[in-house]
């Protein structure tokens, strides 16, 4: 009875040191995975002076960027739109195109991170309200009387890490390895601006 019940202790112990290795890989794969950039959601609005489409991301930085930056290396972010118009008779047409490079930078000395567009920042004390900021992106306004209410219209928009902007060293790890892969891909969406004019307003579909 003395030796069954050694062999049961051992198997339950290695039953248990089994199980936690299970779960310690699952929990590494899954941080992993949740590592890049991902549209959370995106819409076009109609205001008075015309359309804009908006894009929310969800941005989990890898290991890597999140050290570089925190050893002072600033990241640039290009938030892209653009929407088209559909023809069955002809090739799509292009109605806008354009893109904001946006700055994700730390202080050492105040330990503050700054989102800055052109000559406008912002300062935060914390890393994931910088972030929080970065996440929401606009584009300009588009002009109302470049989209007609009879047709349909794909806008399309994505976030991407400008690696030709990190420090020469960094741009070669970053075209070679996963370490700078911060990019999300082209999500779409079909606007009608018929539906738009009548309630304000386009959401994703």
């Amino acid at each position: 009875m003395h030796c069954c019940k050694k062999i049961s202790l051992l198997l339950q112990r290695s039953a248990g040191l089994l199980l936690r290795g299970a779960l310690l890989a699952w929990l590494f794969a899954a941080a992993a995975y949740a590592e890049g950039v991902s549209v959370n959601k995106a819409e076009a609005r109609l205001g008075e002076n015309g359309y804009q489409l908006s894009a929310s991301y969800d941005i989990n930085l890898t290991f890597t960027a999140q050290q570089a930056l925190t050893r002072g290396i600033p990241l640039y972010f290009v938030g892209e739109f653009s929407l088209m118009r559909s023809r069955w008779y002809w090739l799509d047409e292009e109605i806008f195109q354009g893109e904001q490079t946006v700055k994700l930078s730390y202080n050492m000395l105040t330990r503050q991170y700054r989102i800055s567009r052109g000559a406008l920042f912002q300062n935060f004390a914390s890393f994931e309200d910088a972030l929080n900021i970065l996440a929401r992106q606009s584009s300009a306004i588009i002009p109302a009387e470049l989209i007609k209410n009879d047709g349909n219209y794909t806008a399309a928009a994505r976030l991407r890490l400008d690696i030709a902007q990190l420090p020469l060293p960094l741009q070669v790890n970053a075209l070679t390895g996963k370490d700078w892969a911060l990019n999300s891909d082209w999500y779409r969406w079909v606007i009608r601006p018929a539906e738009m004019t009548m309630r304000g307003e386009g959401t994703a579909e």
